[in-house]
């Protein structure tokens, strides 16, 4: 017990070193901006099919769910309100980031640490380069400039998404719908919920490559770090948000 807990507290103080070594390479460069570029295409671009489908999928469904739960009380028309004003703070910054942590934090995990049971990270030292500056900067900052792009697209889709709900299920015109959204959603809101994506984004590129600098046991370890990085980051990231959310709430948005 008491050494996995050493072992925890060892891998924290690990992540939070390369953390730091990524903010150092990144203000003292070179920065190689065209894999920067070309990892926005991979996490940015390439997540925009998957973030369509769950902004959409959370507009519809929480306009449902609370749509039919506030009929009985006669409060149908808080709807648009209570919906957009849960996407902008919450929903969809925390749910695209962890569909995203699905999908980039193990194509991180796949792609780094092959390179390293293949020795191809060695081979980077050996030449004089800094592996943190080649491989892990440019996927930090693709991470932190993609993810509140991605936030924003889901959010609005859920927006529309619930606008269709309302209009078809409980006879609410869209400009009725949309002049609810722009009274409740005030900028605070939408900050706080971009500000939170780019922290989801930083979590979940430094665990990833932190996890495959450490990777080891050829293939099979590979598939091991894959599974690790996404269910660490998937934790990190819903453990961040509560903490996230009470200090927005406490000094920001209240």
């Amino acid at each position: 017990m008491i050494s996995k807990i050493r072992r925890h507290i060892f891998t924290i103080g690990e992540i939070y070193n390369l953390f730091q070594n990524t903010l150092i390479c990144s203000f003292t460069g070179p920065i190689y901006w065209h894999r920067v570029i070309e990892q926005i295409r991979f996490i940015g671009l390439g997540s925009i099919s998957i973030t369509i489908v769950i902004g959409l999928a959370m507009g519809l469904v929480m306009t449902l769910n609370f749509g039919f739960g506030l009929k009985k009380f006669g409060g149908t028309l808080y709807v648009p309100a209570v919906v957009s004003l849960s996407l902008a703070r919450e929903m969809a910054p925390l749910f695209t980031s962890l569909l995203i942590a699905g999908r980039v934090g193990s194509g991180i995990a796949s792609e780094i640490g092959a390179m390293n049971v293949t020795q191809q990270i060695d081979a980077l030292r050996a030449l004089g380069t800094n592996p943190i500056r080649v491989l892990v900067v440019p996927r930090f900052w693709a991470s932190i400039i993609s993810l509140p792009l991605l936030s924003s697209l889901s959010c609005i889709l859920g927006i529309l998404g619930g606008l269709i709900v309302c209009m078809n299920e409980f006879d609410m015109s869209a400009g009725f719908y949309f002049n609810k959204v722009l009274i409740t959603v005030k900028t605070p809101d939408y900050i706080s919920g971009l500000v939170k994506a780019m922290i989801f984004g930083g979590i979940i590129s430094i665990v990833g490559c932190y996890r495959s600098f450490n990777t080891t046991g050829g293939t099979k370890g590979v598939g091991n770090s894959t599974t690790w990085v996404v269910v660490t980051s998937s934790i990190l990231i819903l453990i961040t948000d509560f903490f996230l959310s009470k200090v927005f709430l406490v000094y920001w948005t209240k």
